[in-house]
């Protein structure tokens, strides 16, 4: 199954977010709505990517009471978003109150395990002592006994969380650099190829395709490297 793009509309404005999807054109079916650009926009944007076809991964990370999470997850399901995500380390009354909202609506809610930006020295700094595939592994068998369909993580931890929780269960990757692109703050990359060799089911680029003097030819070039590496799988 070749693994699906997402762009992460990281914009601040909802100009620049259609500016950017209309020159892409029908190179992307799905694209990431997060923190930035929805606080600006709210609904808005959500709106106008369905009305232009689009699917939307909404990417606010819930992490609250179990009761706040579900309504929030309710309210993202109803305004559109087809993939909604909350924090794994919210707990597993807070998770299974997120996979019964999400089951109630239809959607598909996944969990965030460790950040991409966060490594062995970050997790110790609050208090995590053990590696960061050790801490994906733990919050991955929670977040898949609470009902959820598929988390968030590295490409590093693709194998490990298909190995524990089979093929069927999503990996939602970002941290995804095209080979000769800049890292940035992301800590845990790899390359579109590799994260589909590795099993991703989607993979999230941002700043690779949005910097580009071509986005859609930058996003041409990351489905023609999937669609390769589904061809070698």
């Amino acid at each position: 199954m070749k693994t699906a793009l997402i762009t992460a509309l990281d914009v601040a404005s909802m100009t620049q977010a259609w500016e950017i999807v209309d020159r892409i054109g029908p190179e992307v079916n799905w694209y990431k709505v997060g923190k930035q650009l929805f606080t600006l926009a709210g609904p808005q944007i959500v709106n106008g990517l369905k009305e232009r076809g689009k699917k939307v991964f909404l990417d606010l990370k819930f992490h609250d009471i179990p009761n706040t999470v579900a309504a929030a997850v309710r309210s993202a399901a109803d305004i559109g978003a087809d993939i909604i995500n909350v924090h794994a380390s919210g707990g597993p009354t807070m998770l299974k109150a997120a996979a019964e909202a999400a089951r109630e609506r239809g959607a598909t809610v996944i969990a965030v395990t460790v950040l991409t930006s966060l490594d062995a020295t970050e997790l110790a700094a609050i208090g995590i002592n053990v590696s960061p595939a050790e801490q994906v592994l733990r919050l991955v068998k929670l977040t898949q006994a609470a009902g959820l369909a598929g988390v968030v993580c590295s490409a590093q931890e693709i194998s490990l969380v298909k190995g524990h929780c089979g093929p069927d269960f999503l990996t939602v990757v970002p941290g995804i650099r095209p080979a000769g692109a800049a890292h940035g703050d992301q800590k845990r990359v790899m390359t579109p190829g590799e994260a589909a060799q590795a099993g991703a089911s989607h993979i999230v680029v941002g700043r690779p395709i949005l910097a580009a003097a071509d986005p859609a030819a930058a996003a041409r070039a990351i489905n023609l490297e999937l669609a390769a590496a589904a061809g070698r799988q």
